[in-house]
């Protein structure tokens, strides 16, 4: 399903992150990051905490009051999405929890645009974040364990992510979206998340790009969420044989966070919800603003398991989900 917006602006985003990913090539992005994991009395609520730091900045940045805010949107990794609605509570506003795996930050991103189309809500905050101590534990092993790692794994990144979405114009517009269906090519490996979501994301792009009838080429820079360095080459790959279309501008977040020459623990590159977040709310907002960028597609990605379900040996299903950002002219 692809469909066009034509009342839905962003006025503005906020980040925070763990210090591995401040010290990636995009760190400086980031309105604020934490030297320690443990920021409060557990993980967990340690990544409540992050969620509640990113609300009060983007508010601080876009000037508003809370009453101001009509949706906010949330989601992340932890059972029943805890790290996002125990932080939304204090702020008395109405809210919708949303998961898609690491593709929850474009869902929420979807559905608050539905609400903003109809100009009935003025502002809606969507809100995401990932810990990598609390995510890991949950769909890996704990971290303890201290198991070595295969090199397809890709790294939890640790952070929160809010942007705020308005019906007032701004100079940066949500022009489309697409949803995504879901997809299963017999994927069983929880350490290698990347072969396991890269037919949603070519399945995604497919359907995004025929469905508005354009070239890649539209768009100055598609980006997928976390597929990692070997799901980045994977999804070229599969583009050309499945559908025939060559990716030329296309990079992965999951490939950009860090700088895996030096930061040898990243492994494949990052993952988690909060991933693709910390580059797209960071340096592509920032060079859309900049009009470096005109026209981007992000494509985020997900792994839809749980390891419930991955120890009964069933598949690792996949969705992904596209939002078209465009600077107004």
């Amino acid at each position: 399903m692809t469909e066009k917006l034509d009342n839905v602006y962003v006025e503005g985003a906020a980040l925070v992150a763990g210090r591995l990913e401040k010290e990636g090539p995009l760190g400086n992005y980031f309105d604020k990051y934490y030297e320690y994991y443990n920021i409060d009395k557990s993980l967990e609520l340690s990544e409540v905490k992050m969620n509640k730091d990113v609300l009060k900045i983007l508010l601080e940045k876009t000037k508003q009051e809370e009453k101001n805010i009509d949706l906010i949107v949330g989601g992340d990794l932890l059972n029943q999405l805890c790290a996002s609605m125990y932080a939304i509570k204090d702020l008395n506003r109405p809210c919708l929890g949303v998961f898609s795996a690491c593709a929850t930050s474009m869902e929420s991103v979807i559905v608050a645009s539905k609400f903003i189309e109809k100009k009935k809500d003025k502002k809606a905050i969507c809100l995401t974040s990932s810990h990598n101590l609390a995510e890991e534990k949950q769909f890996r092993n704990p971290t303890e364990y201290g198991y070595t790692k295969p090199k397809t794994a890709t790294f939890t990144s640790t952070g929160a992510a809010a942007i705020m979405l308005t019906n007032k114009k701004t100079d940066i517009k949500v022009t489309n979206y697409t949803i995504g269906t879901i997809q299963d090519l017999n994927q069983k490996d929880p350490n290698n998340m990347g072969a396991v979501m890269t037919p949603a994301a070519a399945d995604t792009i497919y359907k995004h790009l025929t469905n508005l009838n354009i070239a890649p080429d539209y768009y100055d820079l598609i980006l997928t969420g976390d597929l990692g360095i070997f799901g980045k080459k994977i999804l070229k790959d599969y583009m050309k044989q499945e559908y025939n279309i060559t990716l030329e501008n296309y990079n992965d977040c999951g490939a950009m966070l860090y700088d895996m020459e030096k930061q040898k623990q990243i492994t494949a590159g990052g993952s988690g919800p909060v991933c693709s977040c910390l580059v797209n709310y960071g340096y592509i907002y920032n060079m859309l603003k900049e009009k470096k960028l005109k026209k981007v597609l992000l494509v985020t990605t997900g792994a839809l398991f749980s390891p419930t379900f991955t120890f009964q040996k069933q598949n690792i299903l996949s969705i992904a989900h596209a939002v078209s950002l465009e600077v107004v002219e």
